[in-house]
């Protein structure tokens, strides 16, 4: 659901960003320099409002030139 969330997301908003893949609960996406800060501000908000449920979601951004230097 969450990718969903996010590919439409970047769809409306004609950004450059692609989602790349995703591994276990993350998504790994390809981010333009240009688009870092509002990518990094609005992907937790789509992430955790993607569903209504009795626990919070948490999600987190990593940010890194690949997978290992975002951790």
């Amino acid at each position: 659901m969450a990718m969903i969330a996010v590919q439409d997301w970047l769809e409306t908003n004609s950004l450059q960003t692609r989602m790349i893949m995703q591994v276990h609960d993350e998504l790994v996406l390809e981010v333009p320099q240009q688009e870092l800060e509002v990518v990094r501000e609005k992907l937790p908000e789509l992430m955790k409002n993607v569903a209504e449920l009795k626990v919070p979601l948490l999600a987190e951004v990593g940010i890194g030139k690949n997978w290992d230097e975002a951790h």
